[in-house]
């Protein structure tokens, strides 16, 4: 017997959906008295439950514990698709754009997802898998990726995804870590015009596994693949045989959802776990508000899933709307760089999410790109994974938007689960570079060097979060002291997050960076984050990014290293230099002044388009001997060549 307390129909949303600006301010305020009766509200009243919760929250930041509605009950896949199904059965939930423009998309509805999750689930029970056990997923942008992730959550199995372009060791790294039994991969993947060969990556990572007793494979590219007896199968020929009938397994609010690893700034990758309830329903109103979604918008986040934007901004934020999602397979510059805009045109995109790593590769490139193509159907542009510069932002705005779809520069984290501060579209004035306004629910602080919080505005300082919200990861896999003394022990009683922010005079956040990008140069403390804004500012540069290295007058003086367009790179180099140290005087001021700059074809980038600072603050330093992890890089290749020019 499936006991459903209260379901309303998305259209008659209470403070689920804001509206304006008054309204946030009033949600907010309600949020910030009455955090529980605030997020109990929102829990009754849009998603489906088998028991009602006996207690909202319960925490403690000391210890730290934090419990979201405790002893309720319930199934994230029925709360993504089953609940759909009488009214938006045909409705598309996922729709697959491939690599390659000349296949055809697949459009795969509620009614065929719930087929599709329902066989997937019982062939992981068919191999053994039960409530608890954790599934490493390695596999390319494709749906069975986002059919696995809800087929293990169907059948109560804890998922962790690998992002499908880490190397053999960082794989086995993950899944030892977590103790996975079975992974699901593919024979490879397509990458534009290459293929990768994702099955030997596999059995290379393997030999070090010996927790895993099967391995599942997706046919996608056709290759030749070598098939171990008795740990590796088709997947295919089991889905064909499986019943399209799976009961979900009813949870407990904190159960564990997935894990997911992120890269830590020391020592091995952290796993951080998410639980189900409160990671449910925090990304299901974030996603409503932050993309002001509304039944028949066609949403598309470029984001993997291999990373937490896809976890919660492709699955299951959009799917517990009852969502139409996009999962793009390929690369914005394949076949050419118009990729993007012809699949916006194509599938009259809505909402469009990406980071600003992307922007700024498809702003160095003819606007011709762009302007082949209709562009109208956009409502909000969605911006992730770093803070977007101001010249990306007006390149954006101005060429994408046409000045008329409202930007979203969203800030938030693995281990946040969903978005914290971020504008609200036709809601919240917006200024480039300023995620604005805090979500309902999010308490941010600023604290100073001193550890006191800084309670006045125009200030910067580290951003804190001193009260917890629903999606908030609950520990880390296997090692609870290190989240209590990564995220809960610089300040007493909140959530570190390791940024540093700017707080102006109306309230509005703008994220400065990590902290440990804040370099102290004769007793200032300088964020690279505006110090780029202004280098990207000049005509000539594409990319930059700025480092500290040891001086004996300053303490610390700074290294750019920087990209150039096409067209600066055939200008003199030291008039550059000149140029761009004059921008940097003219923006913030002649402390900022860079002491080096090196030009280069490229920056070392993790794959999901973060530039891995580590490595070039060693390069500054001069210590090249120890470079640490260069397995998480989308381009090892470039850091040789970095230095072999350092100056």
């Amino acid at each position: 017997m499936r006991l459903i307390l209260t379901n309303l129909d998305f259209q008659t949303m209470s403070n689920y959906h804001i509206k304006h600006l008054e309204e946030y301010y009033k949600v907010y305020r309600k949020s910030v008295r009455e955090p529980k009766v605030f997020w109990e509200e929102i829990a009754e009243e849009h998603f489906t439950w088998h028991k009602k919760w006996d207690n909202v929250l319960e925490w403690d930041f000391k210890k730290p514990e934090i419990k979201w509605y405790q002893g309720a009950k319930l199934n994230i896949t029925e709360n993504c698709i089953d609940r759909h199904l009488r009214t938006k059965g045909n409705k598309t939930a996922i729709l697959f754009e491939p690599n390659n423009p000349d296949e055809e998309a697949e459009h795969i509805s509620y009614n065929q997802l719930h087929e599709r999750v329902n066989r997937f689930a019982n062939v992981l029970k068919g191999e053994g898998i039960k409530k608890g056990d954790r599934v490493c997923i390695y596999l390319p942008m494709i749906p069975e990726l986002a059919v696995s992730i809800l087929a293990c959550a169907r059948i109560g199995a804890i998922h962790s995804v690998v992002f499908a372009g880490f190397s053999a060791t960082a794989l086995s790294t993950r899944i030892n870590d977590s103790d996975c039994k079975i992974v699901i991969t593919s024979d490879g993947s397509y990458r534009g015009n290459k293929t990768i060969d994702l099955k030997e990556i596999v059995d290379e990572a393997l030999n070090d596994c010996p927790g895993v007793n099967s391995v599942l494979v997706v046919k996608r590219i056709n290759s030749e693949v070598t098939m171990k007896d008795g740990l590796d199968k088709w997947l295919q020929p089991l889905l064909d045989n499986a019943s399209i009938e799976c009961e979900p397994e009813i949870m407990d609010a904190e159960d564990p959802l997935f894990i997911l690893y992120t890269s830590g700034s020391t020592g091995k990758p952290k796993g951080m776990v998410h639980t189900t309830a409160g990671y449910m329903v925090y990304t299901a109103y974030t996603f409503k508000n932050v993309f002001n979604y509304k039944d028949n918008d066609i949403y598309w986040c470029t984001a993997d899933i291999g990373w937490i934007t896809g976890h919660s901004y492709i699955v299951y934020g959009p799917l517990a709307n009852g969502a139409t999602t996009v999962m793009f397979e390929g690369v914005p510059s394949y076949p050419d760089f118009g990729r993007f805009w012809e699949i916006i045109e194509k599938h009259k995109i809505t909402q469009f999410y990406t980071a600003p790593t992307a922007i700024r590769a498809l702003a160095k490139e003819n606007l011709d790109y762009v302007n082949k193509y209709d562009l109208s159907s956009l409502k909000v542009l969605g911006s992730v994974g770093e803070p977007i510069n101001e010249e990306a932002w007006h390149w954006y705005n101005d060429n994408i938007g046409k000045k008329k779809s409202p930007i979203v520069d969203t800030w938030w984290q693995t281990e946040t689960g969903g978005i914290l501060i971020s504008p609200l579209p036709y809601v919240t004035p917006t200024i480039p570079t300023f995620a604005s306004l805090p979500l309902p629910g999010i308490q941010p602080c600023l604290m100073d060097e001193k550890g006191e919080e800084i309670t006045t505005n125009q200030i910067d300082g580290r951003l804190c979060i001193k009260y917890p919200w629903p999606s908030i990861a609950r520990t880390i896999w296997g090692n609870h002291q290190r989240y209590k003394e990564t995220y809960f022990t610089a300040y007493e009683n909140k959530y570190f997050t390791g940024d540093g922010a700017l707080r102006d005079a109306v309230g509005y956040y703008r994220i400065t960076g990590r902290v440990d990008d804040v370099i102290i140069v004769s007793g200032h403390n300088l964020g690279t984050a505006p110090i780029e804004d202004a280098i990207n500012e000049h005509p000539a540069v594409a990319e930059s990014a700025v480092v500290g290295f040891p001086h004996d007058i300053k303490g610390n003086a700074l290294y750019g290293y920087v990209i150039l367009k096409e067209t600066g790179e055939g200008r003199i180099h030291d008039n550059l230099r000149k140029e761009i140290n004059q921008m940097i005087t003219e923006h913030i001021g002649p402390i900022a002044k860079l002491n080096k700059i090196q030009f280069t074809t490229g920056l070392p980038k993790t794959r999901s388009g973060k530039i891995m600072r580590r490595i070039l603050r060693k390069i500054a330093c001069n210590e090249t001997d120890n470079l640490g992890d260069t397995s998480t890089l989308l381009n090892p290749e470039i850091v040789q060549e970095i230095i072999d020019n350092a100056l």
